[in-house]
């Protein structure tokens, strides 16, 4: 079976409500347990500080974002989760990409033309209050995009510029640079459910007529009483067709409970009764997770740990890669143009890389591989015995680097990867 690899960011700002849960939430948290789909989930730290300066919020909106998910099922053991500020490989790749970029394809980004445009309208300066993170937003985000080569990338449809523009600076770099960059496919749910908040409206925090995804359970019911519904008294039929109680109980009812609350309308059921039923349809599925996120919430560390274990994760790619990405555009090590004197001319024996395992003080056990001048290419971090470290290196001189993706995370790399693995097939040779 082929495997897709599937990319979604979520920036942290605001408290999810009931609306973000039915569009976004569900639905991804579902998709990501198909089979065949490699799930990369990301809070887009970086791109939140282009509208919020609280650096408290900011903080707090990350804790709420990642317990929110968490608690809505994403398991992070099957998910790659992560921040977007624990990868530093993005920026870099956020620089590599903005040198092919032509300023002509951001002056056409909509969010800056938007910008420009109230400006024009203001009798402002074209470019006033417009920083260069909100410039620069496409080529984050196609950094984001482009560092785990995503095949697909669901967005909004105002968001289908920006995958169109990841896909021409993948182009760009691949034409100068060889072919390191999948174009990736911006992927348009049609389907995707929206909500009426409390007045009827589309849920939307800029309307003020949100129900917060985890309010209290009392909270909820007196949100939910106060949705708007018309004077239709009990035992007069009411009308399923634009009624923002009813669409909100079919986005968390079967097809059966949605049939016999359509039944009950028309048979002219009291609106105050029809709340305390979608009160208790939704409390019932909020619940379970209500508790999750509250216990998230009281302890961020158990966040943290799995934000940091998805970076980890994470790395494990985006390290290697972008070693193979600095040494395509020509960030590489200048002993790197010295050849090797020949064993031949000098009259003496050239000296092979070679692994060099010890003890620190703090107990654990690491090793370095050096090439024949002394540079180090590969450093561990500290394993529990002698042993576990001589078994990492058995298997990178048996399998080199590249061939061993999953000891990545282990190793710091100091070098590309083709030079790691030219000195491991040195020391087999030798």
């Amino acid at each position: 079976m082929t495997t897709v690899r599937v990319l979604t960011g979520i920036k942290p700002s605001g408290t999810p409500h009931l609306g973000n849960y039915v569009g976004a939430i569900r639905p991804t948290v579902r998709a990501s347990r198909e089979p065949g789909i490699d799930s990369y989930l990301f809070l887009a730290d970086y791109h939140a500080l282009i509208s919020t300066h609280d650096p408290a919020r900011v903080q707090r909106s990350t804790l709420e974002i990642a317990a929110t998910w968490i608690a809505c099922g994403l398991d992070p053991e099957r998910v790659t989760f992560y921040r977007q500020s624990d990868i530093p490989e993005i920026p870099e790749l956020t620089w590599l990409l903005a040198c092919v970029c032509g300023k002509g394809l951001l002056n056409r980004a909509h969010a800056y033309k938007a910008a420009v445009d109230k400006n024009t309208a203001d009798g402002r300066d074209a470019d006033d209050g417009v920083t260069m993170g909100l410039f620069m937003y496409p080529v984050l985000m196609a950094a984001d995009i482009l560092m785990f080569n995503a095949h697909r990338v669901p967005v909004g449809r105002d968001q289908i510029q920006h995958i169109e523009m990841a896909r021409d600076l993948a182009s760009s770099f691949n034409h100068h640079y060889g072919e390191h960059f999948t174009l990736p496919e911006a992927v348009i749910d049609e389907q995707v459910a929206t909500l009426p908040g409390l007045d009827g409206r589309k849920m939307s925090k800029s309307y003020d007529n949100v129900i917060p995804l985890f309010a209290p359970r009392e909270q909820l019911r007196r949100l939910i009483m106060g949705i708007v519904t018309d004077s239709r008294a009990p035992g007069e039929p009411k009308d399923t067709e634009g009624s923002a109680l009813f669409q909100i109980y079919q986005a968390f009812a079967t097809a059966e409970e949605t049939a016999a609350l359509a039944r009950d309308f028309a048979a002219g059921i009291a609106w105050a009764e029809a709340k305390e039923r979608l009160f208790e349809r939704i409390d019932r599925e909020i619940a379970p997770m209500r508790a999750t996120y509250d216990d998230l919430m009281a302890h961020p560390q158990r966040v943290e740990a799995l934000l940091r274990a998805g970076a980890a994760k994470a790395r494990v790619q985006a390290t290697p890669f972008t070693a193979r990405l600095r040494a395509a555009v020509g960030l590489r090590p200048l002993d790197d143009l010295a050849p090797p004197p020949a064993a031949e001319a000098t009259g003496t024996k050239v000296a092979p890389p070679v692994f060099k395992q010890y003890r620190e003080s703090d107990g654990r056990f690491y090793f370095k591989l050096t090439d024949a001048k002394g540079h180090v290419l590969l450093q561990s971090t500290g394993f529990d015995s002698p042993k576990a470290a001589g078994q990492a290196v058995a298997r990178l001189k048996a399998e080199g680097w590249s061939g061993s993706p999953d000891l990545h995370a282990l190793l710091e790399a100091y070098a590309p990867a083709e030079r790691i693995d030219a000195a491991l097939a040195l020391l087999r040779e030798a």
